[in-house]
């Protein structure tokens, strides 16, 4: 080829080098990878901005969310071959309904005719019903014609004692204008009656309670009263919240005082107690020292002395009255429940709950109190259960703190006793068995047993 090129004189044209691969896959023609150059991104523009508009091909977002991407797992459609089960267009009537109306859903062949399913949530309210002579015997009222009774009625039947309907339907051209509470007041009251003389009463308004009839009352001057306030609770001006609020931030500063006031009190009568203790037990311990260290004669003239002061003290002591235990008396109060102040509504619960004054140790010993008597710690907060619950712990509590106390003076006694036979030697100091904490068998004594004995701090104060 390249010598028939020379003969014609053609140029050459370019050839490559020869190498092994052009030798080997010299047929292949290599294909040409055309790399599409990059959008670049707008300065200025954020990246996440920028990939919203355009993707790596240059194609426009979509309009409409697609989901092509390729996933981990190719998720495969289930084909059955069984057959697919029959749909018909059925007709179907609703017990609820008094008029026979018919209508149409879809539902499977195969299944059965059964009732329609949300005819069960067509509750329909029992309205008491009376004749003319039960009427005119028992249910005539001054205040209240037949044709209004009768009205009234009608429309709790029509609107199932949706009294504010009832109110808007009212026929306010043919009888007077009546309230809701005025409506609500003559149906119950006809119910309260009707139930009474008849034998089926309605469910609405009379339940059995352990075997006992309770018929509900409404109390229609309650109502409107309650009514009144939550208006004016409603209708207050800023003005008047803000004053609501600077006060109860005054009165939570002022309990803060007092709480502050009473703990320091408190602590000033443990100081002097545990200083009055703490003297009298240095004057004793020096007595004895100086008795150890003084001669044998000295000691027995001191002795001799002591028993005269003794003598006479017991002389003097005979000619005096003795006090009675009801001449001294000292307010001792237990648990004080704060009343709730608490604007809008207020669970009576809160009543129940103990005020933060009382300690820890206390509580959980009121509750022990509790479970031995077998009463429930949180029992059901009515208005009675609430009044006898809290006199209940505030009792307990009490009787707690004379317990205490009458351990401590106790303790005091059995102090006093051993001062004294360490004075006098050979002679013994007998406490009454009456006001001790221990039966004669060494036993403790019940806690209802100790308050029949002490009865009050005063009193223990002055049998001590």
């Amino acid at each position: 080829m390249a010598d028939i090129l020379d003969i014609l004189d053609i140029e050459h044209p370019g050839a490559s080098e020869i190498t092994r691969d052009s030798i080997i896959h010299g047929d292949k023609v290599k294909k040409k990878y055309v790399t599409t150059k990059a959008v670049r991104r707008p300065e200025g523009m954020h990246r996440e901005v920028f990939a919203l508009l355009y993707n790596d091909n240059k194609d426009l977002p979509p309009l409409l969310p697609t989901d092509t991407g390729k996933a981990y797992k190719q998720t495969k459609a289930k084909l059955g071959m069984r057959k697919v089960r029959k749909w018909v267009w059925a007709p179907f009537t609703n017990p609820a309904r008094k008029d026979n109306a018919v209508f149409h859903h879809w539902k499977r062949a195969s299944d059965e005719a059964k009732e329609y399913p949300f005819a069960q949530f067509n509750k329909q309210v029992s309205i008491p019903s009376y004749s003319e002579s039960e009427y005119n015997q028992y249910l005539k009222s001054e205040d209240w014609s037949q044709a209004e009774t009768d009205h009234l009625i009608d429309l709790c039947q029509r609107f199932d004692l949706r009294f504010i309907v009832i109110h808007d339907r009212w026929d306010k051209a043919a009888f007077r204008d009546r309230s809701v509470e005025d409506l609500k007041e003559r149906y119950y009251n006809i119910c309260s009656i009707l139930s009474k003389v008849k034998t089926n009463p309605w469910s609405n308004t009379v339940t059995m309670v352990n075997g006992e009839k309770r018929i509900y009352h409404y109390d229609a001057e309650h109502e409107r009263k309650r009514k009144e306030q939550l208006k004016r609770l409603f209708d207050r001006t800023q003005e008047q919240i803000d004053e609501e609020q600077m006060l109860l931030t005054e009165l939570k500063k002022i309990e803060a005082r007092k709480r502050e006031r009473d703990r320091k009190t408190q602590d000033l009568q443990k100081l002097i107690s545990r200083a009055d203790s703490g003297n009298s037990t240095t004057n004793n311990q020096a007595n004895v020292t100086n008795e150890a260290t003084m001669p044998a004669n000295t000691v027995s003239n001191i002795v001799r002395r002591h028993d005269r002061k003794l003598h006479k003290k017991k002389l003097a002591t005979q000619q005096r009255p003795v006090r009675t235990v009801e001449t001294v008396t000292v307010e001792w109060s237990g648990i004080k429940f704060p009343e709730a102040r608490g604007t809008g509504v207020w669970l009576r619960s809160q009543r129940m709950k103990l005020p933060p004054g009382v300690g820890q140790r206390k509580t959980k010993a009121i509750e022990q109190e509790l479970r031995l008597m077998n009463i429930d710690i949180a029992p059901t907060p009515t208005e009675a259960i609430c009044k006898h619950f809290n006199e209940l712990r505030s009792d307990l509590a009490l009787a707690l703190d004379l317990k205490n106390a009458l351990a401590s003076c106790e303790f005091e006694l059995q102090a006093l006793r051993h001062q004294y036979e360490a004075l006098n030697p050979g002679k013994t100091l007998s406490i009454p068995p009456s006001i001790c904490n221990t039966n004669a068998d060494g036993e403790a004594k019940p806690l209802g047993e100790i308050i029949d004995v002490v009865g009050s701090p005063g009193a223990l104060n002055s049998t001590i």
